[in-house]
């Protein structure tokens, strides 16, 4: 039951970047029935409704799906929301926490997720549930941040934004209870972008900013998941005129300029495989072949060059699915390397593709 967490969260939100419950509620209710569960997952429908009365609240959801549903506790958190992490006052430089209430006897590694969005919509609160899941099994601490939008601010203040969170969170680890030395990212689409640069992107101060009251402290990271993140801006975004993708290089040009002279200039900076070094964090990439915004060749070049870098990376293939897909398997695969990097649990494992129906 303590895998339960990832095969259910897969199948309903975390490529998605939504709320799983919800998106399973379609009466919107506030409860499940076995109607409304995948027809896959029916067959464990007994076990999340862990009181017998034919339905699933979201509390029973959670507790499941964190493996701590049928008979288990789900541990005890705290939200701590809107945290200014840059000092500015500004909503989209802040942060919310989920935090176990017993950390200051433990400290937990870390795992921070990335809002997605073409870089111009999202917010923290997309992430809730999802760090909501991570942390119920009372393993880890974690965090979902804002970052200023294209529309706001140009580049690089996205990356600016994520480095300064992730050095506030390394900073105010003795008060969080967060192990300083195991913080992992988890980033889709524009999210994924972002959190494969903060897994490169540390020889360099221009990507580094100044943001904040920390700016000394280390903004590395100890592993990256990366879902479907635009990698390099040289080749398939910028020049790519090709229709399906057009909406996509529309998103890259705002992002990195005030027009595409100032955005050509800025994609090489911007991409993750433009910094890709021996020392790097190890990655996780998952990537739909058939991705029309951000096309699957983006995720075999950073998993080459990483490769070639001497540095780990594990390429999952969703074979047949677009921007967004679900999978039990893949993310038992997920749980197993943020386990083995953040917490020290060996594990095997498999880089197979997996066919998404």
């Amino acid at each position: 039951m303590r895998w339960l967490l990832f095969p259910l969260l897969a199948s309903v939100a975390i490529a998605q970047e939504g709320d799983p419950f919800a998106s399973l509620d379609k009466n919107k209710d506030g409860k499940l029935t076995l109607t409304e569960i995948p027809e896959p997952l029916r067959p464990q429908f007994p076990l999340v409704d862990a009181n017998g009365d034919g339905v699933v609240t979201k509390e029973e959801f959670l507790a499941v799906i964190s493996g701590q549903g049928s008979g288990g506790t789900v541990a005890e958190m705290e939200h701590l929301k809107d945290i200014d992490y840059a000092g500015a006052d500004n909503p989209r430089q802040k942060l919310d926490l989920i935090l176990p209430k017993d950390r200051k006897a433990k400290k937990r590694p870390m795992v921070v997720f990335v809002h997605g969005g073409g870089w111009q919509a999202g917010r923290k609160e997309d992430g809730l549930d999802i760090i909501r899941a991570v942390t119920a099994t009372g393993d880890y601490a974690a965090a979902t941040i804002n970052y200023r939008l294209s529309q706001e601010a140009k580049w690089p203040a996205q990356i600016h934004d994520c480095k300064a969170a992730i050095r506030f969170l390394r900073a105010k680890a003795d008060e969080y209870g967060i192990d300083a030395d195991h913080i992992g990212v988890v980033g889709m689409s524009a999210g994924g972008h972002l959190v494969s640069l903060l897994g490169t992107g540390n020889d360099d101060p221009g990507l580094e900013g100044t943001l904040g009251a920390f700016a000394k402290v280390s903004s590395r990271v100890q592993c990256v998941v990366n879902f479907f993140g635009p990698t390099d801006f040289l080749t398939g975004l910028i020049p790519d005129a090709d229709a399906d993708r057009s909406n996509g290089r529309k998103m890259v040009q705002q992002l990195l300029g005030r027009d595409e002279k100032e955005a050509r200039g800025n994609a090489k900076a911007a991409s993750p495989v433009s910094w890709v070094t021996k020392d790097d964090a190890p990655f996780f990439t998952a990537h739909g072949t058939k991705d029309t915004l951000v096309p699957y060749s983006q995720a075999t070049t950073i998993h080459e060059a990483l490769v070639k870098a001497g540095v780990e990376s594990h390429l999952v293939a969703m074979q047949g699915a677009g921007h967004g897909f679900a999978s039990p398997e893949l993310n038992n695969r997920i749980r197993l390397f943020l386990d083995m990097h953040l917490r020290g649990k060996p594990a095997e494992i498999s880089s197979e593709p997996i066919k998404v129906r």
